[in-house]
């Protein structure tokens, strides 16, 4: 038999989860700009290379 009235926990759950989620959106987008940021720094350095040729 459920329960009758307001759920209890639906609203701090929903919270939660929203601040989870802003919390990975915020670390996956850290990881692809240090991904970006490597890729440029790879790239200058071979052109540095082929420059003395």
């Amino acid at each position: 038999m459920a329960k009758k009235g307001v759920q209890k926990n639906s609203a701090n759950k929903a919270k939660h989860t929203k601040l989870l989620k802003r919390k990975k959106d915020k670390i996956r987008k850290e990881k692809e700009a240090n991904k970006e940021k490597i890729k440029a720094i790879l790239l200058r350095a071979k052109e540095e290379e082929k420059k003395p040729e």
